[in-house]
């Protein structure tokens, strides 16, 4: 039991804590300009949806459900890879670059460099996804450290922030409205196999909905890693599609994808699409050999208060 004046010093802090989270909020909110306008091709050699019909790739496009459809070779694709992920990966660690548009603004670069263990309920005890997460840039989040393990501490997050903010770790709902301030998706949905889920989910729903555009491009580089890069295009704007165009770059020696990229439709005819979201993994390195300590927030080499 908390003594009186621990409560009221608990108070303080947690009055302190709300007052630094809106601060940081706003400076969130200032940092994140509308980009409406801002157009990012994420590839060299990655052309526009308009050069489609005039590139020599393979291009397929099918209306009838019962006659093959374009996303039947992506969706064989995106389960044999998070069937060989899901045996062959124990864990990861990557830099994380992201950029997302939440709430019809889109957000600055933030790059993160991610410990990842995978999710494998295979193994005896099963092993939690589990996650520590470290923000390099930018400056208005940088040296926030971030712990997750699926199933422990009543699911809650661990979490500090960076510099002069430092001085307490926050026990946070994942969820929550603190947790999720600047983020599209919860800590919850992190990682390579939950991203090939997501891709394989919204595949089949496009898949019963009807048409679409798919092409393949060869030899497209993610830093120094060749990829194969698939693009699935939704010509016509319709309710129950996500994105005009997404991108999924795979590096194909090891099955995995480095970049997915999701477009909206253009708000005028000619001009190109407008960046919704996009993740891609940098130095990706499987099966490190992460240990226990690596999610634990008494980590010498961590920096939690």
């Amino acid at each position: 039991m908390f003594c009186c004046s621990c409560r009221k010093t608990s108070t303080r802090w947690t009055a302190i804590l709300i007052a630094i989270c809106v601060a940081s909020f706003a400076l969130w909110r200032r940092s994140n300009t509308d980009q409406n306008s801002e157009f990012l091709w994420p590839s060299p050699g990655a052309d526009k949806p308009g050069d489609w019909q005039d590139t020599a790739v393979t291009t397929s496009d099918s209306t009838a459900f019962n006659e093959g459809h374009a996303l039947d070779s992506v969706l064989t694709l995106a389960k044999q890879a998070l069937e060989r992920f899901n045996s062959d990966v124990m864990d990861y660690s990557a830099r994380i670059v992201r950029r997302e548009r939440i709430s019809g603004r889109l957000g600055v670069e933030t790059v993160i460099e991610a410990k990842i263990r995978n999710g494998r309920s295979d193994l005896d005890p099963p092993q939690p996804l589990s996650a520590y997460l470290k923000f390099l840039e930018p400056s208005s989040v940088r040296g926030r450290e971030v712990i997750w393990v699926r199933g422990r501490n009543d699911g809650k997050l661990s979490a500090h922030e960076g510099g002069f903010k430092n001085f307490l770790t926050l026990e946070l709902d994942p969820d929550g409205m603190t947790a999720m301030m600047g983020n599209k998706y919860p800590i919850t949905e992190i990682g390579i196999a939950r991203l090939l889920e997501k891709l394989i989910e919204k595949g089949n729903r496009d898949r019963e909905v009807g048409p679409c555009k798919v092409r393949t491009t060869e030899d497209q580089k993610i830093g120094d890693v060749n990829c194969r890069l698939i693009e699935v295009l939704h010509p016509d704007k319709r309710p129950e599609f996500d994105f005009h165009l997404a991108q999924i770059f795979i590096d194909m020696d090891r099955l995995v994808p480095l970049r997915y990229a999701a477009y909206l439709w253009p708000e005028n005819e000619g001009e190109p699409p407008i960046l919704e979201e996009e993740y891609t993994y940098l130095d990706l390195k499987l099966n490190v050999g992460l240990q226990e300590d690596d999610f634990d927030a008494a980590n010498a080499a961590y920096n939690f208060p």
